[in-house]
């Protein structure tokens, strides 16, 4: 199946602006950005992280403000922090081999660094990589790891695969099985994850007295380091 799949592969992958380099830093921040967020709205935002900071020691010596500022509008801003203290870390005392060492960095992550990156022989395995995989009943090799991104992303979707358009499905025991609704999170529209979100813009834009704010969600984002209160300021950290 590896070899069906990665001939499929090489017609048909997406063009992703990280598949280009082999740059570890380049790419640990294309894989946080895309962690919740869409592919096609981390490239640009990935081509101008790297436009602003290079390398991992350019983003070490960014101060946390100027980070949240850029993150702003992919969501979920721990992860930005959460990047900049592995940079941090990084730019002390070297890449550790094991990258969960690192903040915000998970066994996914670390291994698709490995791969992409160091090309080691270690799959990565987010949703697409297992529902493929799961599906196909098939072991997966490390070298095939994008094309199971690729297939997942494009044809073997979670509710509705497009088993017509499978290069697997000769060879496939789910072929042509539908699958109910995998649950999804709550809508965006009206949740405290919305207020936080406008609470920090606001922040971001300029430092703000706490009273002009949504206290829950002020109270929330300084929990997370994403905010300071300074008597009855909010501002970015420092």
């Amino acid at each position: 199946m590896d070899e069906l799949l990665r001939a499929w592969f090489s017609h048909n992958a997406r063009s992703l602006p990280w598949r280009e380099t082999r740059d570890p830093y380049a790419i640990l921040v294309s894989e946080v950005m895309a962690q919740q967020t869409q592919v096609d709205r981390v490239a640009p935002r990935w081509e101008a992280w790297l436009e602003r900071w290079p390398t991992v020691d350019a983003l070490a010596a960014a101060s946390p403000a100027d980070v949240i500022r850029e993150w702003q509008g992919l969501g979920y801003t721990r992860r930005a922090l959460n990047l900049h203290r592995a940079a941090q870390q990084i730019a002390a005392h070297g890449w550790p081999h094991d990258l969960t060492e690192l903040p915000g960095v998970g066994r996914y992550t670390a291994d698709a660094v490995a791969c992409f990156a160091h090309g080691r022989d270690v799959l990565p395995v987010d949703v697409n990589v297992r529902r493929v995989s799961e599906r196909a009943g098939h072991t997966f090799t490390a070298a095939s790891a994008q094309a199971l991104m690729d297939l997942g992303a494009t044809v073997c979707l979670a509710r509705i695969p497009r088993c017509g358009a499978c290069p697997l499905a000769e060879r496939c025991p789910s072929r042509g099985r539908r699958y109910e609704p995998e649950r999804k999170q709550g809508a965006f529209e009206g949740s405290f994850r919305q207020r936080r979100a406008r609470t920090l813009r606001l922040v971001a834009a300029q430092e703000l007295p706490a009273g002009d704010l949504d206290a829950e969600a002020v109270a929330s984002l300084a929990r997370d380091g994403l905010v300071r209160i300074v008597g009855a300021t909010v501002s970015l950290p420092a």
